[in-house]
């Protein structure tokens, strides 16, 4: 497992709608929707920022560049997609803030609560 990928106790949740297209045969329906969950990646390691690179106020940013995102990580056709939330736990969520306040001018922010503001809007569930 590579250090961007070991699990942490957090992870961003879409509402996708999915296409399945079998080799032979075909489904109907052939689209349904469910939630994808990605797990959230450990500030500092490689992909920690997805937030800031997907979301913007707690939408999806750009829904083509998403989607097309989304598809490569499930290895399916996502034809819709919808940020959730990202679900978390207070351990991740207190790295994520520490990692934020080290450089807000990332975020052309002054303060770790703007940041979350902007990208994650009020779509943050701790548990």
């Amino acid at each position: 497992m590579a250090d961007g990928d070991r699990p942490t106790g957090a992870e961003y949740r879409f509402r996708v709608a999915v296409r399945l297209r079998p080799d032979d045969g075909r489904l109907e329906p052939d689209r349904f929707e469910t939630v994808a969950a990605i797990p959230a990646v450990t500030p500092p390691d490689p992909g920690w920022l997805l937030f800031r690179d997907r979301l913007w106020r707690g939408e999806v940013g750009d829904e083509r560049t998403c989607r097309r995102f989304l598809s490569d990580r499930l290895g399916l056709e996502v034809v819709a997609v919808e940020f959730a939330e990202l679900r978390t736990d207070e351990t991740y969520y207190a790295t994520l803030r520490e990692a934020i306040a080290t450089d807000l001018d990332r975020f052309n922010a002054t303060t770790v609560e703007e940041v979350i503001h902007k990208y994650l809007g009020s779509s943050v569930h701790l548990r």
